[in-house]
């Protein structure tokens, strides 16, 4: 993983790369050659070097520096500014807080900021130092958004695994954690979702301008990454869609068992209605109640009650109501 808040090269246009250190970013003979330099965009060495040094359109040094930003494209004369993002793979992250990255890319120099660390240049940085990396920056964009948009398969794969297990385990599963890992799905998807539908919004853009040092073979790559990028969209919609329609299901087993409990205890209520009905009556003090002078009055009283309520069952079984 990168942890230097500067990261350098200096491309050979055959796959291989020299890496450079900060004093040497000025310095060195880019001649034939494509200078890549990798800042934490909240150092001061990128404040100062994108700011005094790059000779770059003032637009360009703020998006670079900027905190917050959305996938887009813009083309500044025969330059493109991107801002990409990809899930967050790093140790103890989620993957739904994506980790963005911004591109300032011209023929000859490649500006990249970020904040956290994106695992998708670190393999690019991997294949320069084996000598089989980008020969072009045309070649370096598109590798990079295949790279980043390649991670997000299996995290939404994951996504719809886990839907798929909260679709099977509905009708065991009606407790709070069962319904919190329903929110948690749609949280992630929402979040992803976010990000991505402008993501393809930017590629489309990088797709259909003209740009110079982009050939039509590569344009053609970055078309077949948007559409991977659009079949991922179209699989969160799909899985939003399932989420909504488990949590329907849901609210309908809860909606029919407390239904249940409520026609149980009015079932209950309609037989001990009578019934109480008929000891509040006998159980005022007051005289003339019958049976106050009999000592078998209580069993006979029962024996009333008893049958009263085998009426009420033989009723109620009669008219289906148990």
């Amino acid at each position: 993983m990168i942890k230097k808040p500067v990261i350098a090269f200096l491309l050979d246009k055959k796959g291989g790369a020299i890496e450079l250190s900060y004093e040497e970013l000025n310095t060195v003979d880019r001649n034939g050659k494509i200078l890549w330099v990798h800042f934490d965009y909240s150092s001061s060495e990128a404040v100062d070097w994108i700011t005094n040094k790059s000779e770059i359109d003032s637009i360009a040094i703020d998006a670079l520096l900027t905190e917050e930003t959305r996938p887009r494209t813009t083309l500044l004369n025969d330059s493109i500014l991107i801002a990409l993002r990809g899930v967050n793979l790093n140790p103890n992250s989620k993957p739904e807080d994506m980790v963005s990255i911004r591109l300032y890319i011209s023929t000859h120099l490649i500006i990249s900021t970020r904040k956290r660390d994106i695992l998708s240049v670190s393999e690019i940085i991997d294949i320069l130092k084996k000598g089989i990396g980008p020969k072009s920056s045309s070649e370096f964009l598109t590798e990079l958004i295949y790279r980043v948009t390649d991670r997000m398969e299996d995290v939404i794969n994951q996504i719809e695994d886990r839907t798929n297990s909260l679709e099977e385990n509905l009708i065991d599963s009606t407790d709070l954690k069962f319904r919190n890992e329903i929110l948690s799905v749609r949280r992630e998807i929402i979040i992803l979702r976010r990000y991505l539908f402008p993501q393809k919004e930017a590629l489309n853009k990088l797709y259909n301008d003209k740009i110079t040092w982009i050939n039509e073979y590569e344009r053609i790559e970055i078309r077949e990454t948007n559409d991977q990028l659009m079949r991922h969209i179209e699989e969160l919609d799909t899985i939003r869609d399932k989420i909504s329609l488990i949590q329907e299901e849901l609210a309908n087993s809860l909606s029919d068992q407390v239904n249940k409990k409520m026609y149980i205890l009015s079932i209950i209520s309609a037989i001990f209605l009578p019934l109480t009905f008929l000891t509040g009556l006998l159980g005022i003090n007051i005289g003339g109640i019958p049976g106050a002078q009999n000592d078998n009055a209580f069993y006979i009283f029962s024996i009333i009650l008893i049958m009263v309520t085998s009426v009420q069952f033989y009723i109620f079984k009669k008219k289906k109501w148990l």
